[in-house]
Parts: C-alpha cells; structure tokens; sequence
C-alpha cells in the first residue's frame, strides 16, 4: 500500500491518533503567528491540523495532500481549498506557479518525499517565507534498533545539508516522546496513526516478537523545523 492510500486509509481515525503532529503544528503556529501571512499555502494539509489552529485573519489559504481520504475532511469555504497534490511530481511544482500565496508550511509531510532535494530546490524558486517540519530517521528508533530495520525517513544530518543548500534558515530539532500503557496500544497507534509510511515488511510472527521485546514503555521522534 502507498503512503498516500495508507493516509487515505487511517483519514476518519486519523484526528484520535495525529497526537504529535499536532504537537507539530502548534509548534510551526506559535512561529507563524508572530508573521500572521494573509495567503497561506500547506503542503500535505492532511484534515486540517494547520487551518484549524490559525486565529488571525486570512485571505486564502489552499491545502494539498496526495491522500485522497484526507482532502475529504479538510475544511473548506469560500476562501479555502483542498486540492489534490504529489509533492513528488515536478509537474506539481510547475502547476503552483498558478497559484497565489505569501507563505509555505508543511508540517510533518515532507518526510515521505522521494527527493528532498528536488522539493526543496523547487521550494526555493518560489522565493517566499515558510516554515517546514520534517520528521528524522531517530523517530522510532528503538523499535528500528530492536527489528534490525533501517529507517526510511530523512537523517536529521541530510535534512540540515539539504536545507542549509537552498534556504538562509533558522534550524531545529526537537525530540519527543508518547507514552503508553502496553506495547500492544503502542502498535496499535503505529497502524491507525498512518506514520509507518505503509512499510508492512514484518511478517506476523516478527510483530508479535517485536511487540513482546520492544524494552520502552514510549515511542521517540524526532521532528526537524526551518524556519526560512
């Protein structure tokens, strides 16, 4: 299953489990705030984490997803859309030129880019202001040490070289940690969160196995903001 339909999927859940992109978004908020931009454009705008906690007047604001399912619940009216996007076409890129906006925000979505690089050199032609956070390969740690598995996610190390490449920007990490009463409740917030990216490489003997060994009662992340 892509990322996108595994999003699509997990969309009517995905409010009950999004705990720490919400956290996110609160954190990217408190930064654009203080800005207050009038035409807003979200990449990867999933059901409306960014939209709903903007408290100041706007003009515009257009959200994108590639996840079907989550465009279906974003809030929309007369000056907000949610329109189909992949940040993974170039075409996509080309096809925002159209497009009317004074700020770029994506929070927690560009981790599933394919090329970084390309995204970020294409950001960079639009010349204005954003605020981006991109989860790191430290999220999950544990539980990639434990399974011998390899992060699919951006090194927090690549995400400052690619960055630090196109943007004058303001770079940071944060860590965070959700906690749990059972490894059993912990998996079970993997699968309906949509954050495994759908990386269904373990067998179901492996799951069980890595559920009774993994040794933390909480899970890690590791989130990293520009602010250019």
């Amino acid at each position: 299953m892509s990322v996108s339909l595994e999003f699509s999927k997990c969309a009517s859940q995905y409010a009950s489990y999004n705990i720490i992109q919400k956290r996110v978004a609160q954190k990217i908020l408190s930064y654009v705030k203080d800005i207050q931009p009038k035409k807003i454009l979200d990449l990867g705008c999933g059901d409306g984490v960014i939209f709903r906690g903007i408290d100041w007047e706007i003009e515009s604001f257009i959200g994108v997803d590639f996840a079907l399912g989550m465009l279906d619940i974003h809030p929309k009216s007369q000056n907000v859309k949610a329109i189909y996007g992949d940040f993974n076409n170039a075409k996509f890129f080309e096809d925002l030129k159209e497009v009317e906006f004074d700020f770029i925000i994506s929070a927690s979505s560009l981790q599933w880019a394919d090329d970084l690089d390309m995204v970020f050199k294409h950001l960079k032609f639009f010349n204005k202001p954003m605020a981006l956070a991109i989860f790191t390969s430290s999220t999950f740690k544990t539980i990639n040490k434990t399974a011998s598995l390899n992060s699919i996610l951006p090194s927090k190390e690549d995400i400052y070289l690619l960055q630090k490449k196109y943007f004058d920007a303001d770079f940071q990490t944060m860590q965070y940690k959700l906690e749990f009463k059972s490894n059993l409740e912990m998996f079970r917030y993997i699968k309906k969160s949509g954050v495994s990216g759908s990386r269904n490489i373990l067998g179901y003997k492996d799951i069980k196995k890595l559920i009774e060994s993994y040794p933390l009662k909480y899970l890690e992340f590791e989130v990293a903001f520009i602010f250019a």
